[in-house]
């Protein structure tokens, strides 16, 4: 079976223990203070020890518009990916299509849902910012360039009466975001990731941080305005200090191609069903990784992956299934 992913020459690729006989399948993940990158560290674990003949490969990407742009060129074999993102892709709508900057991407299929993605709006101790209507004038990241956090932030924003015009916009990643609320650049910013984020975390310990909630009709509205979002709530103390806080979700998806042989689709999904307890190891996020969540997928699944999951007894809707 031939390796069918091209080499990504502006991605940082790590390689975790790949043999020298193996294939080398790469997985698209997100910045390093995110929960993509180690968690796709866990899937190349996976891969190393538990998918015959193949190897797993990391590389550091802005995320899911990129990722899922990397997976229909054949550049990348496996990404995560918001399910939004995925959606509009496969779908042609929104950024993707005859009336966006990208092209529809009908050739993505899903693996699994991996976990859910919690919007984070964050804020410091003291930038008199409480609610989504106190970003405007103040200056806010929206998330890195080709990342699904823009993405997500645009849909709350837009959703709720709120433009990039009403404040000063800036595009960081996760990690870049923790800095420049560190040092007091921008007033807020914007992050979809697992609870709990490194990048976040760090800031959590050196800063009081503050999430912004967002209001029962404010979810309402995104949640019209795009299904594939849930109400989303974090704990008190998830990070450190912080209240209970109202927020939305959006599940992230294990992405392949069409053109994944259905061989090789079955064998991950079944290593990754069967061996989850190694991401578990590296990230909370990986216990909301099971195969019934899987029929909840926006978009078609993987031959492969139905192949595995009807195995184990799961009924698979046929508004899933397209090859």
């Amino acid at each position: 079976m031939l390796h069918f992913a091209r080499s990504v020459t502006f991605v940082t690729a790590i390689c975790l223990g790949a043999a020298f006989a193996q294939q080398s399948l790469s997985i698209a993940t997100g910045g390093t203070g995110g929960v993509y990158y180690p968690v796709g560290g866990g899937y190349a674990q996976i891969i190393d020890q538990f998918v015959d003949g193949y190897s797993g490969s990391v590389e550091v990407t802005n995320a899911s518009v990129e990722n899922v742009a990397f997976i229909s060129r054949g550049d990348s074999d496996l990404a995560l990916a918001l399910a939004d993102t995925v959606l509009a892709a496969y779908d042609g709508t929104g950024r993707f299509g005859p009336d966006g900057e990208l092209p529809q991407l009908s050739n993505l299929r899903v693996i699994t849902i991996a976990y859910a993605n919690a919007v984070h709006i964050i804020t410091v101790e003291g930038s008199g910012i409480s609610s989504l209507s106190d970003l405007v004038g103040k200056r806010v990241s929206v998330g890195a360039p080709g990342s699904g956090t823009e993405v997500s932030a645009q849909t709350i924003l837009n959703a709720n009466g709120i433009s990039y015009d009403d404040f000063s916009v800036q595009r960081l990643s996760v990690n870049e975001t923790a800095d420049a609320l560190r040092d007091g650049s921008i007033d807020a910013g914007f992050w979809s990731g697992g609870v709990p984020t490194g990048g976040v975390l760090s800031l959590a310990e050196t800063r009081q941080i503050e999430l912004v909630a967002l209001s029962e009709a404010e979810i309402a509205n995104v949640i019209a305005a795009d299904a594939t979002f849930i109400p989303f709530t974090f704990a008190a103390d998830a990070y450190r200090g912080i209240a209970e806080t109202t927020s939305v979700g959006t599940p992230n998806l294990i992405i392949a191609s069409s053109d994944m042989p259905a061989e090789l689709a079955y064998s991950f999904t079944k290593a990754l069903f069967e061996n989850i307890e190694v991401v578990r190891a590296i990230h909370p996020s990986a216990n909301q990784t099971v195969p019934e969540i899987a029929v909840n997928s926006p978009v078609p699944l993987h031959v492969g992956s139905i192949q595995y999951l009807e195995e184990i007894g799961i009924d698979v809707p046929d508004a899933l299934k397209v090859d």
